[in-house]
């Protein structure tokens, strides 16, 4: 099983829009880090998103380009403050390969909790629209693959 965990893109500031939805640097940036990620045949069953406009945008977009099997799903459990223990209970018996799309500080707990069993530790340094890979070996631990932000992705890429 593959999880890739997407931190939303860049939204709106709140005394912009109360809403926070995308901003236009966030929509360029999730186009293109998501564009890339295509490139390298991800095979995607499901997308999963928070209830925030963000993540949903977010998650749209991912979903347009990575084409899951089994669609788009809003979820529980991927707000910023929620406990990263609900996920990974989640995780254990999920045989497919998901996308998670959320926010921080969720998504660095989250990806502590899996790969070194503490949820305080700072392993990932999250970027918005950016992805990470962690792939569930066979004994059930978890393993960091890659990782993708909107800086290393080349700018000529069409999007």
């Amino acid at each position: 099983m593959f999880l890739y965990l997407v931190q939303h893109a860049e939204a709106k500031r709140e005394e912009d829009d109360p809403a926070r939805p995308l901003s236009d640097k966030g929509f360029r940036d999730i186009k293109k880090t998501a564009m890339f990620a295509s490139g390298l045949d991800l095979r995607v069953d499901m997308v999963f998103h928070s209830a925030k406009l963000r993540g949903r945008q977010t998650a749209e977009i991912l979903a347009e380009t990575l084409k899951p099997t089994k669609g788009i799903t809003e979820v529980d459990g991927l707000s910023p403050m929620d406990d990263p223990a609900i996920w990974a209970e989640r995780l254990i018996s999920m045989p497919n390969n998901i996308v998670l799309t959320g926010h921080l500080p969720h998504l660095g707990k989250l990806a502590a909790l899996l790969l070194c069993g503490d949820a305080n530790k700072n392993v990932i340094s999250f970027r918005m629209a950016g992805f990470v890979c962690l792939k569930k070996e066979e004994n059930g631990s978890w393993s960091l693959q890659w990782m993708i932000t909107p800086e290393i992705v080349p700018e000529g890429l069409k999007v």
